[in-house]
């Protein structure tokens, strides 16, 4: 069967000879320009991997990347970060669209990197990953040291270690004085202080708490009684122990019958006036805003000694 007014491949004619010859001039033009690029690849900024778009699923990582990201990274932050209860940051949070933390919705945002916490849901975590989402998840901090590490890796993460390590260097050199004035109060001239939050529950040494009080030149009653780890502690114990400052936290007023304990007359009477305190945003993530709390505790001890 013949196909009057095709064209073979092979066909030869007038012309034939000037578009092939300008096909393969433009081959090797295409072809010295690829090469180009190539050589020149090992000289590109490493800005070219850095994320354009962020997404932030926690609320320890919302308030890293709140710090760290350059202008239009940081494309969305959990909708927690907007609550002063628990973020120090929430009027910064404001300006960025909140996520709930579900994949299908950080799917849609197209992030090229998504930060999240090690006990964020990891059904959403899977998933993002199996959508091919690049998810890294930051551990929690347990030590005040261990916020400028922090800093750094997502930092780096975000492609802004230089800025990561001007606020990790700031942040250890304002601990370091904070620790120096605590180091400088006598063991035996030490306040002690415990935590009582709603259901009864305290805080042990194994936390970054306990280091917000040492910082702060308190000493903890839950290191006295050799408890390391967290748990309930009756109330009882807790006004026998008769410590000089009780920690409460800030709540949700009615939220739920387990903070009806922090109205119990007896515990009234033991936090009553300086021998209160009520912990904020500041105390609950391991970012450079926890020396807010320190110097801010640090205040109240000073005040305390003062007789105010």
């Amino acid at each position: 069967m013949s196909h009057r007014g095709a064209v073979s491949p092979s066909a030869s004619g007038p012309g034939s000879e000037t578009m092939a010859g300008a096909v393969h001039a433009a081959g090797r033009r295409l072809g010295v320009f690829l090469a180009g690029l190539l050589a020149l690849a090992p000289c590109l900024p490493a800005a070219a991997d850095t994320p354009a778009r962020v997404v932030s699923m926690n609320l320890c990582t919302d308030l890293l990347a709140m710090e760290l990201a350059a202008p239009g990274q940081l494309v969305s932050v959990s909708h927690i970060a907007r609550d002063p209860l628990v973020s120090p940051l929430a009027e910064d949070a404001a300006q960025y669209p909140g996520n709930r933390g579900g994949a299908e919705q950080i799917f849609l945002m197209q992030p090229d990197l998504v930060l999240a916490g090690v006990w964020t849901d990891p059904v959403a975590v899977g998933m993002l990953r199996r959508l091919g989402i690049d998810v890294v998840q930051i551990d929690v901090v347990t030590e005040l040291d261990e916020v400028a590490d922090r800093v750094r890796q997502v930092g780096a993460l975000l492609g802004q270690s230089e800025r990561a390590e001007a606020v990790a260097r700031d942040y250890l050199d304002r601990l370091a004085l904070l620790r120096a004035a605590a180091a400088a109060i006598p063991a035996e001239d030490r306040r002690v202080a415990e935590f009582y939050y709603p259901n009864g529950y305290s805080l042990g040494v194994n936390t970054m708490s306990h280091e917000i009080l040492r910082a702060a030149g308190f000493a903890h009653l839950a290191e006295a009684e050799g408890r390391a780890y967290s748990g309930t502690l009756p109330l009882e114990k807790l006004v026998l122990s008769g410590p000089d400052l009780v920690i409460r936290s800030e709540t949700y007023a009615g939220a739920s019958r387990s903070e009806e304990v922090l109205g119990h007359p007896a515990l009234v009477a033991l936090a009553a006036g300086p021998h209160g305190y009520r912990s904020t945003a500041d105390w609950i993530c391991g970012v450079p805003q926890v020396l807010t709390a320190v110097e801010d505790l640090a205040g109240h001890r000073a005040r305390m000694e003062a007789g105010e």
